[in-house]
């Protein structure tokens, strides 16, 4: 919502050639607390000017020599590449309020002035014109606000990655078919999708389950009898992965090979021998 002060404060400029209707919109409007207006009879400063101070709203008389409003417009469209123009037309042509309308005005007043009618759609048009430009102002403000949070996150991301791969033999993540996308080290090997047998059965079932079931595991140990005899130990530690909407998406792990702290340690009498 809008305070009253932030329309009585708004930014006006008043363009007519004749210096009497100059004065006596520019006085009408000081009477209401309008406290923020610039006057010219100049149609052809118009454009530099709103370049320089970018209006809320622009009084146009569309009848003026040497450019009419029409043309000043124009130059406007210059400037407000958007598309919106915060003008107000002052015609005494009734055949000229819709082409100004359809030349980008937003509204009309028709001479000879009727005050109140005057003030009410000016009061009007700074609202919306206000209000558009907050909206404007706080789409950008999001728009900065996710692009920083995107960026935060991708580094927190990488860092995570980073420090897993560092603490780990290997890194994975998978979608929710299962299917691997992305991951680092012997991965297929350790998990057995390269095909390899020698599993324990009940230690890969319960690695199975945890994961059918959506569940975080923690330093889960399972092992395998590779083709020369040796018994090799993994350790794996993941936890299931969630959108915003609390869809369940895939998994994401580290692991390591822990077959040298598994070994059973000699005796120490056989240490020397």
């Amino acid at each position: 919502m809008l305070h009253a002060s932030e329309i009585l404060n708004a930014s006006i400029l008043i363009v007519d050639d004749l210096e009497a209707n100059v004065m006596l919109l520019e006085q009408m409007l000081r009477n209401v607390g309008y406290a923020n207006i610039t006057t010219t009879q100049d149609p052809r400063s118009v454009q530099a000017l709103h370049l320089e101070h970018r209006y809320d709203l622009i009084v146009l008389d569309l009848q003026m020599p040497e450019m009419d409003g029409f043309q000043v417009m124009d130059a406007l469209k210059e400037i407000e590449t958007d598309g919106y123009l915060p003008v107000l037309v002052i015609t005494a042509q009734p055949g000229h309020k819709l082409r100004a309308l359809k030349a980008g005005a937003k509204d009309f007043v028709s001479k000879p002035f009727d005050l109140v009618e005057v003030q009410t759609r000016i009061h009007n048009m700074l609202e919306v014109r206000l209000l558009y430009s907050k909206l404007a102002d706080y789409n950008r403000a999001l728009e900065q606000t996710v692009l920083e949070r995107t960026a935060q996150l991708r580094e927190s991301e990488a860092r995570f990655q980073r420090f897993t791969e560092l603490s780990s033999d290997w890194y994975w993540e998978q979608d929710a078919q299962g299917k691997l996308t992305n991951c680092s080290g012997p991965v297929t090997e350790m998990l057995g999708i390269d095909g390899a047998g020698g599993w324990n059965a009940a230690e890969r079932a319960l690695l199975d389950a945890n994961i059918a079931s959506r569940l975080p595991f923690l330093d889960l140990v399972y092992s395998r009898v590779k083709a020369d005899g040796a018994t090799q130990y993994l350790q794996v530690s993941g936890e299931p992965m969630f959108d915003t909407c609390s869809r369940f998406v895939g998994y994401r792990g580290i692991g390591m090979d822990i077959t040298g702290r598994m070994q059973p340690c000699a005796p120490p009498g056989e240490k020397n021998k």
